[in-house]
């Protein structure tokens, strides 16, 4: 059954689900997205399809009035970051990600100056819990706690929002406060594998811990039904 259409309210929710084209090709992805129709409206495209011709794709996306994410996790000299920066909100982009260091983070609010891009301060990637970060050779801290810590200077610097995992967006809500975005991936529909995320919640779960925008990938681009998949987590959504 599709989502029934009603053209603000609808169109609202189905942007809280970003829907991540983790493929290999813009062919595959131009494929996806047609399959998806409009039960979807905002994609993100990360380091698998942007080096496959993927930036060119989001000039289409964009096009076709979707909106994309960019999720290329800048984090190099200052000079380098923001002039990456520059040239995607040329692009046209929603979201881009950085990671949250802070030269990175004043350089990139410096790159988007003037232009409606936001950009997005990755705290802790999904995939790591508190033993990889003493593995990466961080002080034995939790990751929760140094979520907080990045997440308090991203607001301090002016950034758009936080990409964190859902167990801490409450807390980092309370940190930033309720004007700033939070982005969360490693969302799993109930049932679904974890795969190599290891701090996962439902959709609903998700939008209750106070995330605005939600990463679905696997779930939807493995589904024998990509639109169906989609449409079932916006009304996972909705429920929320």
């Amino acid at each position: 059954m599709s989502l029934p259409t009603h053209p603000i309210s609808a169109g609202d929710i189905r942007d809280k689900l970003i829907i991540g084209l983790d493929v290999p090709s813009v062919e595959e992805a131009r494929a996806l997205v047609e399959r998806i129709g409009d039960a979807g409206t905002f994609y993100k495209i990360g380091y698998q399809l942007a080096y496959a011709g993927g930036l060119e794709f989001a000039r289409e996306l964009i096009g076709q009035g979707k909106k994309v994410f960019l999720d290329l996790k800048l984090h190099d000299i200052g000079n380098t970051v923001e002039e990456g920066v520059r040239s995607v909100a040329r692009l046209g982009a929603t979201f881009l990600t950085v990671h949250a260091y802070p030269q990175t983070m004043r350089a990139a609010v410096a790159g988007k100056a003037g232009s409606d891009l936001k950009i997005l301060a990755v705290t802790v990637l999904t995939s790591y819990d508190d033993n990889d970060l003493v593995e990466a050779g961080y002080a034995p801290v939790p990751a929760a706690d140094l979520v907080a810590q990045r997440a308090g200077q991203a607001r301090d610097l002016g950034i758009d929002g936080i990409v964190c995992a859902a167990p801490e967006a409450h807390r980092v809500r309370s940190i930033v406060g309720p004007d700033r975005l939070i982005v969360t991936p490693g969302i799993r529909p109930a049932g679904s594998e974890a795969g190599d995320q290891k701090r996962i919640v439902t959709p609903a779960e998700g939008i209750r811990l106070g995330a605005n925008h939600l990463v679905v990938a696997r779930p939807i681009v493995k589904a024998a039904d990509p639109r169906a998949a989609a449409e079932a987590i916006v009304r996972d959504i909705a429920g929320a």
